[in-house]
C-alpha cells in the first residue's frame, strides 16, 4: 500500500512538473527568442529591467536552470535501476544547478524585488539554505557510497528544490476549491493563506515532513504508522491532481502563444 501510494503521487507529480518545465521552456524561450523580454514580467515582477543586464542574466539563468532541474528530477527518480550511468551524470547536473538556482533566486528575492510580503520572502530564503545543505549532503554520501542516506538526502533535495513548484499547486488547488482567491488579496499577493502556504511550502515544508514519514515507515513495519503515511500521501496526490490541473488552465497554458 505504502508503495502504491508513492507511486501513485510520483505519475501525479511527474505529469505536472513535465507540463511547468515545457511551460518555462516555452514562454521564457520564445520571449527571448522574439525579442520580447518584458514578457518576463508577467510572471515575474522586476524578471527584466532594462539596462540592468546582469541582473537580467541572472534571472534568464535562474529560469533555464529551474526548467532543468523541474524536469530532471522525475528523471532521476525513474532512472535509478534501469540506467545507473545515465541517473549517475543527471544527478551530478541536478544537484550543481539546485544549487545554482537557490543563489539566483537569493539575488533576485533581496535585490530585484518579489511580489508577497517579508514572510515569503524569508521563506523563499530559508528553503535556499535547505536546498544548498542537501544538496551538500546528497554528493558527499555519493562520494563515500553510503548509498542508503544518498538516496534519503536526494529525496529531501528534491522535495525542497520544487518548493516553488508546490507553492503553486498549493495555490491553484486553493482557488479551485474556493472558486477565486479567498484569505488573501491577489493585488498585493499578501494575506493570511500565502503567508500559511508559504511557511508551508518553504520554511517548514509539508512535502518533507510527508516524506519524512515514508522513510520511517519503509523503515519500520508497524502497520498502523503504514496506513496512515500511505492514507496521506494518496489524499497529497489528489491535492496535487487538482492543484496540476488548476496550474496548467490558470496559469500555464493561457500563457503559452
Amino acid at each position: 500500500m505504502l508503495n502504491v501510494a508513492a507511486a501513485a503521487w510520483l505519475t501525479v507529480a511527474f505529469l505536472g512538473q513535465l507540463l511547468f518545465g515545457v511551460y518555462i521552456v516555452i514562454f521564457y524561450g520564445g520571449s527571448t527568442l522574439a525579442g520580447e523580454f518584458d514578457r518576463w514580467n508577467e510572471v515575474l515582477p522586476h524578471g527584466y529591467n532594462e539596462g540592468d543586464w546582469k541582473g537580467n542574466l541572472v534571472v534568464g539563468i535562474h529560469v533555464l536552470l529551474a526548467s532543468v532541474i523541474v524536469m530532471g528530477g522525475p528523471l532521476q527518480l525513474i532512472s535509478r535501476y534501469r540506467y545507473p550511468r545515465f541517473h549517475r551524470w543527471l544527478g551530478r547536473v541536478y544537484v550543481l544547478m539546485a544549487i545554482l538556482v537557490s543563489m539566483a533566486g537569493l539575488t533576485m528575492v533581496w535585490t530585484r524585488g518579489a511580489v508577497g510580503d517579508t514572510t515569503q520572502h524569508i521563506g523563499i530564503s530559508i528553503q535556499a539554505g535547505y536546498i544548498i545543505g542537501f544538496a551538500l549532503l546528497t554528493i558527499h554520501y555519493a562520494r563515500t557510497r553510503q548509498f542508503g542516506k544518498h538516496r534519503n538526502w536526494a529525496l529531501r533535495l528534491y522535495m525542497v528544490v520544487n518548493g516553488v513548484w508546490f507553492f503553486r499547486v498549493g495555490l491553484m488547488f486553493w482557488l479551485l476549491i474556493n472558486r477565486g482567491p479567498a484569505g488573501f488579496d491577489p493585488k498585493t499577493f499578501t494575506g493570511p493563506f500565502l503567508t500559511a502556504l508559504s511557511i508551508l511550502t518553504y520554511a517548514i515544508p509539508i512535502q518533507l515532513i510527508v516524506l519524512e514519514m515514508y522513510i520511517y515507515a519503509g523503515k519500520h513495519q508497524g502497520k498502523v504508522f503504514q496506513i496512515i503515511t500511505s492514507i496521506i500521501i494518496f489524499i497529497s496526490t489528489i491535492i496535487t491532481g487538482i492543484g496540476v490541473f488548476g496550474a496548467t488552465i490558470g496559469m500555464w497554458l493561457p500563457r503559452l502563444p
